[in-house]
């Protein structure tokens, strides 16, 4: 299964550098090389248990897929920016795909210089690719670029020793590097942004994102440090979190994202969501869809009786939100992708607020949402925190939120790029979804060294390739301009992947059919 996984993977990274062959081309080979070699590394320090941190069981490290993930979207944002002719988001995109090579081959090391014996193989593959890396890094940065890289790479260390510590089993490897290092760039970026205030004016959505993302992560860090001194489950701590919480929400938060927006971010969000009939009709349609989901959650738990408390719920329950969200995102993603995104936004920092005060039993809800969501466990949520729902969450919205808008003329890309934005919806929202029902409930034949079925599989690909075309029907915007033989390609690659990762389907599936999309 890790072979075929490492073929798949493979197979993109060929694909997409044969359409946009540069000087990191060599780099992401190199790369993909290296971290083939040193995954099994972090394999075999996993199962004996010698890794330094606790990571996630019942998965392998995917230190492949996953470093794959950064480089290939920043090299893919730099030919796209580049034939629109922004110079800015090209060289962001430079900077993207430098500091994902670097967070990845920095995760390779640590597997290296942690396993006894020294593996002499290896550290030849990491030297070579890291050399032609920073070989390449040098004469393809400025020197504040190289600075920024850096500053990334650091920002991604202490936020790995931190977390990694105070939440065991909680990630892979592979999933710790993605999560992490997103965090560490955004973090970055929003210092980078405030520090120069002019440079930094923009779309305020963008800003949104940035600060909504840091608020949460530093909120939860200043709460978990806190929480170690005191008793997070009484009343006194309780009513301490939620006047800390408005204290730096409105004292920290707020004030930040002024000095960015230069606007009162309160009246601006207001304006913003009640803007036109349009968003109007599509928040009253999701608060109905969002009832609709708490109703699920609680009809489930009173079917739950006191003689099958360890009962969980099916897999094609947990499926049920996946088309709550599917139905979500559709309709936001024709009609209103702005309104959609600074929603999915406001809904993440919602997300991880209520995954705090599950956490922190923080009255009065923290015991009770500890037990609503129990029902839906499963062995990915081994850790101590509950993550599944933020990853549909994040595999959902990152297509919308990373999808280049300013190297896009009028809103939309050419050809298969044109169902960028709807990456989630077929990756996750569909075609996980319809393999998961489908397999668990027809699926006899197995594919090799997994739990997966064929049948899965192939009607996932038959129910993305309907989706596509019911997108082709109601979304005017989407033009495929013939395409139609890459968009099959795409989507059964991710699909055959989707069968043999041991990793966040929900985060890495996206991930890879934008990046298939994007090419």
């Amino acid at each position: 299964a890790v072979l075929v996984e490492a073929a798949l993977v493979l197979a993109v990274v060929l694909l997409v550098h044969a359409a946009v062959w540069d000087r990191f081309s060599w780099c992401a080979l190199a790369l993909a090389a290296q971290a083939f070699s040193a995954q099994f590394k972090w394999d075999r320090l996993l199962r004996l248990g010698g890794a330094v941190f606790q990571f996630r069981g019942a998965a392998n490290s995917g230190l492949l897929p996953a470093s794959m993930v950064i480089p290939l979207l920043g090299v893919l944002m730099k030919e796209r920016c580049r034939a629109a002719g922004s110079v800015y988001f090209e060289r962001l995109g430079v900077v993207v795909a430098s500091t994902g090579m670097l967070l990845a081959l920095f995760l390779s090391v640590l597997a290296v210089g942690i396993t006894k014996p020294v593996p002499t193989n290896t550290c030849i593959l990491t030297g070579i690719a890291g050399s032609v890396i920073i070989y390449t890094m040098k004469h393809s940065l400025t020197v504040s670029e190289v600075i920024e890289v850096l500053e990334v790479l650091l920002i991604f260390v202490y936020l790995s020793m931190i977390l990694l510590y105070l939440l065991p089993r909680c990630f892979t490897p592979g999933e710790a590097l993605l999560v992490l290092g997103g965090v560490s760039f955004v973090l970055n970026q929003l210092i980078k942004r405030s520090l120069n205030v002019i440079e930094g004016r923009g779309d305020p959505i963008d800003f949104f994102l940035l600060v909504a993302v840091v608020g949460v992560v530093l909120l939860g860090l200043f709460f978990t440090v806190l929480f170690i001194f005191m008793d997070s489950g009484t009343w006194i701590s309780s009513m301490f979190f939620h006047m800390m919480t408005a204290v730096l929400g409105l004292g920290v938060i707020m004030p930040w994202l002024y000095r960015l927006i230069q606007r009162n971010p309160l009246f601006w969000l207001l304006q913003f969501l009640f803007q036109t009939r349009t968003r109007l009709y599509l928040l009253v349609y999701w608060t109905f869809l969002a009832a609709s989901a708490c109703g699920v959650v609680f009809y489930q738990n009173a079917k739950r009786s006191s003689e099958s408390k360890k009962h969980q719920a099916s897999t094609i329950t947990r499926k049920y939100f996946h088309f709550i969200v599917v139905a979500t995102y559709v309709p936001g993603l024709i009609y209103d992708r702005q309104l959609l995104y600074v929603a999915a936004v406001l809904c993440l920092a919602v997300f991880i607020f209520l995954e705090y005060i599950r956490y922190f039993r923080i009255k009065p809800f923290g015991q009770t949402l500890r037990h609503l969501l129990s029902l839906f466990l499963d062995e990915r949520d081994s850790g101590p925190l509950i993550l599944t729902h933020i990853y549909l969450l994040l595999g959902m919205s990152l297509p919308v939120w990373l999808f280049p808008r300013p190297c896009a003329p009028k809103g939309t890309l050419s050809g298969a790029g044109a169902l960028v934005p709807y990456s989630g919806v077929l990756a996750v929202g569909v075609g996980d979804t319809i393999a998961s029902v489908f397999g668990s409930t027809m699926g006899e034949i197995k594919w090799p060294g997994t739990k997966k079925t064929f049948e899965g599989t192939m009607t996932a690909i038959f129910a993305q390739i309907i989706a596509v075309a019911l997108i082709l029907i109601f979304d005017s915007s989407v033009n495929l301009n013939s395409s139609y033989a890459w968009i099959l390609t795409s989507v059964s690659l991710v699909s055959l992947l989707e069968a043999y990762t041991t990793q966040i389907d929900n985060l890495l599936l996206p991930l890879y059919l934008q990046i298939m999309l994007m090419t």
